[in-house]
Order: structure tokens, then C-alpha cells, then sequence
């Protein structure tokens, strides 16, 4: 069954025809729905020679409100013109195109930024090589260097040693003894120094610390107790030695400066002489429980100063002088005031005999050392005897 819908501007009515070819009527219920919808049906049987079939025509009334004629020119035009399912379906196949070029845009950025990437990748991985071999180029470097200052820092302290005695002179009563301890190997060796020399004038006994932490201060360290050896061979005052020095350093070596405590025994006679240039004050601890530092003191050496006359003290049999370079007592972290004070206690509570004071306050004191340290102890229990009065 076929069905065509048709507009009869005459009749002012929309038709609907029915036709069917053969014996196949359509159903009362079908006919019945359509003839709900339209106000006039009828029905034409085929022409005569065709068969079975059959035509029914449905008709009805356009409303008044219906334009009379050409309701299908209008709805011919409307059909032919864009609807806005076409203007969506235009929209959308320009977005279409736009997305498309968008995700080729997108693509095309993608393989970019591979390539960039893999340029990155290329260039870290020649970094990182770099970097190891450079690496591996500095700590040999590193490993060189380390080897070649430990050379030269035990070359140093081989030569700061032979500056200093090689033993100690034998002086009838007096007892002498000393400890020397170099600084740590990570540090530099400086210029400390100790001399025992018997004068004319008596047993000189002198430490000192140029000031500086190298290779010269060592040499310039040896230089001065050389020549301090020298000018006591001519009897001088204690402080007339340091004047020589102070006039020796400031001729050879302009800007270096040193500390020197130089200690004069008379011979024969208890009593002391002492001129210190700037340097730690030497304790005396007497027998009978006292223990005193010998302030008394003048510039230090290499800025061209005099020095005060040196001053003179009694001392009784069995006295014990003690000696030091700041490396024993200086600390970074504490009070250099307190640290001679205790000093002080240790000495006098320490054992009499130096070589045993020496160690003992080796031990307690050089847990912290951080310079080249020197203990220089005498024990005076006779007047001491000259090679002049033998």
C-alpha cells in the first residue's frame, strides 16, 4: 500500500490517497485511526482491468488561518532553504575542521617536543659524562694535593725539628725537663721554640713563639734561637737579649713579630731573673704550696720597643719553674684566664719531679690541642754551679 499526501488549493483541503494493489484490504483498525484524523473519507475501487485493489482518498479542511494559495510554493521554498539543522550541521562540520587542524597542530607540536626531549636526553647524558670524568679528574687532583702537603708538612716538621735542642744540658742542681708536641697534621706548623743554655751569668732557660703558622715562621723561629744562643754567650741581661732579638727581627724579617720569655738562674745564688717579651707568664711553684704566675712583661718582639729592665726574684731550694708555649692552654672555646688558672692547680697539686709534671699536664691539657705545644719545667734544688766556678 502506497500513500500520497497532496494539497487541493481548490478545495481548500489536505488529501490523503490510499491504494493498494491487491485483494489485501487494509484493516478496520488502520482506516478507523485515519479517519479519526481526517473529516471526509472515500473510497474508489480499482479500474476496471487492473486487478484487484482498491483507492480510498482522506480529506481534511485546512484551518481559516491557512494562506488560500500558494501553500506550496511557500513549503517548496522552505525546503529548499537552509534549516537550522543544515546551519547546525555547517557549524559543525567547521568545527570539525577546526578540531582536525587543532590535533594536527597538537601533533606536530607532540613530534617537536619528542625531538626536543630527545635532544635533552642527549645533552644531559654528555653532561653527566662530563661531570664524571671531571669528577674523577679532581679528586686525583685532590688526592695529589693531600699527598704532596703531607711531603711537605712532614718535610717541615723534620725541619722545624732540627731547629730545636737535641737534648737538654746537664746543670748540677738543677733538674730539667720537656715536652714538645707538633700540631695536628691537618694544620700548618708554626714557630714555637725552647732553649736550656749555661752562661756565663748562669742557666738561661728561654720559650718563644713566632707569631704564624708556615713553613717560614718555622725558619725564622730556628734564626732567632740561634741567635739567642749566641748573644747569651756574651752574658747579657735577659732583657738586653730580647732588645738583640726584637733589633734582629725587625732588620731581617719587617712584619713578623714573636713572644719570648727568657729566665735567667744566677749561679750560686736563688734567685731569678725574668724579661718576657709578650709571651705566656712563667709559673713558679715554691715548696711550700704556693704557685704564682710572673707577670710582669713587655711588647713583643718585631715592632722595635725596648723592653723593661728584666725583674729579679728569691727563690727557695726545691722551687719548680714551669714554662709554656699557648698551645697547651688556648682553646677556641674557653676562657684563657680560667685555663691558667688551671694550670696553676694542676701544677702545684701535680708531682714534683718535671719529667712526671710534664706528662702529667701533657695529659691533661692536650686532649684540645690546636697549635704546637711546649712544657718546659725546672726543678732548682741547689744553687746552680757554672762551668767558670768548677
Amino acid at each position: 500500500m502506497t500513500a500520497t499526501f497532496l494539497m487541493d488549493e481548490t478545495a481548500a483541503q489536505l488529501r490523503v490517497d490510499l491504494v493498494w494493489p491487491d485483494e489485501r484490504v487494509p484493516s478496520a483498525e488502520s482506516l478507523d485511526a485515519v479517519g479519526r484524523l481526517l473529516s471526509s473519507t472515500s473510497y474508489r475501487p480499482a479500474p476496471a482491468g487492473t486487478g484487484p485493489g482498491g483507492r480510498i482518498e482522506l480529506g481534511a479542511a485546512l484551518p481559516p488561518s491557512a494562506p488560500a494559495r500558494g501553500a506550496a510554493t511557500a513549503i517548496s521554498a522552505a525546503l529548499r532553504a537552509q534549516t537550522p539543522v543544515t546551519g547546525a550541521l555547517e557549524d559543525l562540520r567547521a568545527q570539525t575542521a577546526d578540531l582536525m587542524a587543532a590535533l594536527e597542530e597538537s601533533r606536530s607540536q607532540r613530534d617537536e617536543l619528542a625531538r626536543l626531549n630527545a635532544e635533552l636526553v642527549e645533552t644531559n647524558q654528555g653532561v653527566v659524562a662530563l661531570y664524571t670524568e671531571l669528577t674523577a679528574e679532581l679528586e686525583e687532583t685532590n688526592r695529589g694535593v693531600v699527598a704532596l702537603y703531607d711531603e711537605e708538612h712532614q718535610l717541615a716538621l723534620t725541619l722545624q725539628r732540627t731547629f730545636l735542642p737535641e737534648h737538654l744540658p746537664e746543670v748540677a742542681g738543677a733538674e730539667l725537663a720537656v715536652r714538645y708536641l707538633a700540631a695536628a697534621a691537618e694544620k700548618q706548623i708554626g714557630g714555637d721554640f725552647y732553649e736550656a743554655v749555661v752562661t756565663e751569668a748562669g742557666l738561661l732557660l728561654a720559650v718563644g713563639d713566632v707569631v704564624g703558622h708556615s713553613l717560614q715562621a718555622a725558619i725564622i723561629m730556628g734564626e732567632l734561637r740561634h741567635a739567642l744562643r749566641a748573644y747569651a754567650a756574651e752574658a747579657h741581661p735577659p732583657h738586653v737579649l730580647l732588645e738583640r732579638l726584637d733589633h734582629l727581627l725587625g732588620l731581617h724579617h719587617r712584619g713578623w713579630t714573636a713572644t719570648v720569655c727568657v729566665v735567667l738562674v744566677e749561679p750560686c745564688h736563688s734567685r731569678i731573673h725574668v724579661a718576657n717579651a709578650g709571651h705566656l707568664p712563667p709559673l713558679l711553684v715554691s715548696p711550700d704550696d704556693e704557685a704564682d704566675f710572673l707577670t710582669e712583661h713587655g711588647p713583643l718582639l718585631g715592632i722595635g720597643l725596648p723592653q723593661p729592665v728584666a725583674t729579679a726574684y728569691d727563690i727557695k731550694p726545691g722551687s719548680l719553674l714551669l714554662m709554656i708555649s699557648d698551645g697547651l692552654i688556648e682553646t677556641r672555646d674557653s676562657d684563657l684566664s680560667d685555663r691558667l688558672d688551671a694550670l696553676r692547680l694542676a701544677s702545684l697539686h701535680g708531682p714534683s719531679a718535671p719529667e712526671a709534671l710534664c706528662d702529667s699536664l701533657l695529659e691533661e691539657f692536650g686532649a684540645e690541642q690546636e697549635d704546637d705545644t711546649i712544657i718546659f719545667a725546672a726543678r732548682l734544688d741547689a744553687p746552680v754551679v757554672t762551668r767558670s766556678q768548677r
